[in-house]
């Protein structure tokens, strides 16, 4: 989320669905997307369907221009009658949160663990005492990337939301299983009333290649590959099949060959991207500043170059 607005804010959803479900809640979160997308202050959302066995929940982020904006949304008839229609699909609650965008511990991360935590009453003192005990033990741990903690708001969220980054899954893992911290939690028993654990990955990983025991590429990298496949595929599709031929000819309506047009260009992408990833492989694993910045202008160039041609047809 870098280079957010300064107040915007990002609505953070975990939710579990209940197995043979995940294509309607699909098709009912891409409806929730263009029902929010109305909103005031709405700026952009973005879906993480579960990736097993590391993160077995969608994870929705919905970002706002200002928190008014954000709770205008989740109060909104709108969608509290979208949420109640959506429940048999789901299993359990869902974790909602307001996060301030712009500071340093925001998802996406190469993996992420969001914890919700509901305290005793009158037990805010000790939580915070004990949380910041907590936080300088965390940081020296191998692969700590970032954490931030978020306060809860009165009507909104009731919990206090931590967001802790790791560079691997594995380092996560050896730290949420690590001696030092069963420790802290077993203390915290006294104020903490409950809390939940959820992870979260960039979505993208399964496209990259990564020394063994080596960290991940960065999410900014893989996103910028996964444009210089993307849009040529998304514009070539549109151009050559989805108008001509799903619409003009076959008379589809916008919505259905635009869902066609989506499910062709993610089936392409998962040859694409790792073959372009391959290729970078030089500047996706590059630890040099000047090779990061050879490479992100080369990709930069190519951005360009397709803009230009596309713009001829």
């Amino acid at each position: 989320m870098s280079g957010a607005p300064e107040g915007s804010v990002t609505i953070v959803t975990q939710t579990r669905v209940l197995k043979g479900h995940d294509h309607a809640f699909a098709d009912w979160q891409e409806e929730t997307r263009r029902v929010v997308a109305g909103f005031p202050g709405f700026i952009e959302q973005s879906v993480a369907p579960p990736a097993p066995p590391a993160q077995v929940d969608w994870v929705i982020l919905q970002r706002f221009a200002s928190t008014q904006d954000a709770v205008g949304w989740l109060k909104s008839p709108e969608r509290l009658a979208r949420v109640s229609g959506v429940q048999p699909m789901l299993a359990g609650r869902d974790d909602v949160h307001l996060v301030r965008d712009g500071a340093a511990g925001v998802l996406p991360s190469p993996v992420s663990v969001v914890i919700s935590t509901r305290l005793k009453s009158g037990q805010e003192a000790a939580y915070r005492a004990w949380e910041q005990r907590m936080t300088a033990l965390q940081s020296r741990a191998p692969g700590f990337e970032g954490y931030r903690l978020e306060a809860p708001i009165p009507g909104v969220q009731e919990d206090f939301l931590a967001i802790l980054r790791f560079d691997t899954q594995e380092h996560l893992e050896s730290w949420l299983g690590s001696p030092q911290r069963a420790a802290m939690l077993e203390e915290a028993r006294a104020f903490i009333d409950e809390f939940h654990t959820r992870t979260v990955r960039t979505g993208f990983e399964q496209w990259f290649s990564a020394p063994k025991g080596g960290k991940p590429p960065a999410p900014w990298k893989q996103n910028m590959l996964v444009l210089l496949m993307l849009y040529p595929v998304v514009f070539l599709f549109g151009h050559l099949v989805q108008n001509p031929l799903l619409m003009d000819r076959a008379g589809l309506p916008f919505a259905v060959a635009l869902f066609i047009g989506n499910g062709a260009s993610v089936l392409m992408l998962t040859r694409l991207v790792p073959w372009a990833s391959r290729r970078f492989d030089w500047w996706v694993q590059a630890a040099s500043p000047r090779t990061t910045t050879l490479g992100a202008g080369i990709l930069l160039a190519l951005y360009a170059a397709m803009i230009a041609s596309f713009m001829l047809v």
